[in-house]
């Protein structure tokens, strides 16, 4: 339960039970609206225990698997709409990340942000996995770029759907509106920052869905200790040995816009995708076009 009650500990907890059973019903019903996982696991690190969840079948073992890293307070959920589109294509672990909101739990503060790097391979090597295809969304984005940097024989290919700050920082408003989502503000000023950062109108913030529910509930009663990502040199993006590919949002892009595709391509980054009429929330919004196209990706780089 991600440390409920640990107030005065520099780690990620939940506030109190109340929030965390709330939020847990919310979890509960986005997970429901899809396949039953293989295998529900938690898996020990030095920095806590990391909830993962697991489709595969004998088919799909055969193949170098998927390790999908959430953005900030979506977990495993986030990934609901996508993983139809791989469930018996590929086996898919899917995980809530440590010192954020969901069913892992921190017992150890992060001194850097490489420590997020250090919790994913310990992961990996408990999963007994020696290769496999990462894909981030977000803050998942920069801990999968930061993880293939550091761990790099690990990884079969890395796919980056709006990484933050790893490629381009953020603009200074972005700070403004998420500080909104975590001070204790009437609900109406939620929603305009969740607007502002979304790239949508309030009344489609507004037009209430499980997994905005979950992660409304979750910036409600989850207290998030998290380190910042930074920005890559040149020579850190080029060190990267395995296929690389960035998906950005063509409007309201957290990940940097036209300047962070203009950035990566001039790093030699291939494919980099911008993709029309998204936003921040990229891999919902193009889930359709982007499961099919991630699988032949992956393929194409299996061995």
């Amino acid at each position: 339960m991600s440390g409920i009650l640990k107030r005065r500990r520099p780690v990620g907890h939940w506030r109190d039970l109340a929030g965390f059973q709330s939020y847990r019903v919310a979890y509960d019903e986005v997970l429901s609206g899809i396949a039953p996982p293989t295998r529900r696991l938690d898996i020990a690190t030095d920095f806590g225990s990391v909830r993962v969840y697991e489709w595969t079948t004998p088919e799909t073992a055969a193949r170098p698997p998927v390790l999908l890293l959430p953005g900030v307070r979506s977990g495993a959920p986030m990934w609901t709409e996508n993983l139809p589109h791989w469930i018996n294509r590929r086996t898919v672990y899917a995980m809530d990340a440590i010192g954020d909101a969901g069913m892992s739990t921190q017992s150890v503060p992060f001194a850097s942000f490489d420590d997020q790097a250090a919790w994913v391979e310990q992961l990996l090597g408990a999963l007994g996995i020696d290769r496999i295809h990462v894909v981030g969304h977000s803050f998942g984005g920069a801990i999968g770029a930061t993880h293939a940097l550091r761990h790099p024989s690990r990884v079969a290919s890395l796919t980056l759907l709006e990484p933050v700050i790893v490629l381009h920082g953020l603009p200074a408003s972005m700070y403004l509106w998420a500080a909104l989502l975590v001070l204790p503000l009437p609900q109406s000023w939620k929603d305009l920052g969740l607007a502002r950062i979304g790239g949508v109108s309030i009344e489609e913030i507004r037009e209430r869905t499980p997994l905005s529910e979950m992660i409304d509930r979750a910036a409600d009663s989850f207290g998030a200790v998290n380190v910042r990502p930074r920005t890559f040199s040149d020579d850190e993006w080029r060190s990267l040995s395995m296929p690389v590919r960035i998906d950005l949002a063509a409007t309201s892009s957290m990940a940097g816009g036209d300047k962070a595709a203009e950035r990566a391509r001039r790093l030699g980054k291939d494919p980099v995708t911008v993709w029309p009429e998204t936003t921040h929330s990229l891999p919902m919004q193009a889930a359709e076009p982007l499961g099919p196209e991630l699988e032949r990706y992956w393929t194409a780089h299996d061995r």
